[in-house]
């Protein structure tokens, strides 16, 4: 059942509320590349690990230690290539709320009203800064 003109509304503002209070969790949510290609980076991932797989196994069966340690190396990088994410800059950015400037929220300005209190009071107060944008 699609949104209505007026759902959707409420929505690209939460969404646009949400990036500009906390990008990174946003960014996060947004994921950073499509699942077709995390597809092919984990099927080549597993590739690698499978072929140095099979130069570990003859490394060993023809005691060349060489083979083994490269059979080895390759399943490593099989392994991390597979499983880490890609780190290309053309992710989605954050969008800016209106009426805020491009720039994100860091530096002097994160550091100082995030380092009073507990973990927990900082939530709170953030919820109380959301609750009043509303």
């Amino acid at each position: 059942m699609p949104l209505s003109e007026h759902e959707q509304r409420l929505l690209e503002q939460m969404e646009r509320a949400l990036s500009a209070d906390d990008p990174k969790f946003a960014n996060a949510m947004r994921g950073s590349r499509s699942g077709k290609a995390a597809r092919r980076r984990l099927l080549v991932g597993i590739a690698a690990v499978v072929v140095g797989l099979v130069l570990l196994v003859i490394g060993v069966s023809q005691s060349q230690i060489w083979i083994g340690a490269g059979g080895f190396v390759v399943m490593l990088a099989g392994t991390i290539w597979a499983f880490s994410p890609a780190r290309n800059g053309s992710g989605p950015q954050p969008t800016p709320t209106p009426g805020s400037s491009g720039r994100s929220r860091g530096g002097k300005e994160r550091r100082s009203s995030g380092s009073t209190g507990t973990f927990m009071q900082r939530l709170e107060q953030r919820w109380d800064r959301r609750r009043n944008q509303w």
